[in-house]
Formats: C-alpha cells, structure tokens, sequence
C-alpha cells in the first residue's frame, strides 16, 4: 500500500493561520495543521517560480 499526499488545501492553511493568530490553537497543533494542509509542498512552488515577498 503506497500513500499518496494530497494536494495543499490554501482555505486550510490560511485557517489554521488565523487560528493560530487568534491564540485558537497552541504552536505545536499549529505547525501539525499547516504541515497537514501541504505548506512544505506551498514554499517549495514559490521558490522554484521565484516568487518573492515586497512589502
């Protein structure tokens, strides 16, 4: 049996995001969501498109 991951969910990262900020959610449950919703998968695309970040 192989596993398969599934596609980054932008409405999930961007949900645990807030919660986090809203003090919702402790760091650690945190960083388990935004790994989960696929945000390693997210950087790795903005970094090999060269998406950089300007405020």
């Amino acid at each position: 049996m192989s596993f398969e991951r599934p596609e980054p969910d932008l409405v999930k990262l961007v949900a645990a995001w807030e919660s986090w900020e809203h003090g919702d959610e402790a760091p650690g449950k945190t960083l388990a969501n935004l790994k989960t919703a696929g945000l390693a998968d997210v950087l790795k695309q903005m970094v090999s498109t060269g998406w950089t970040y300007e405020p």
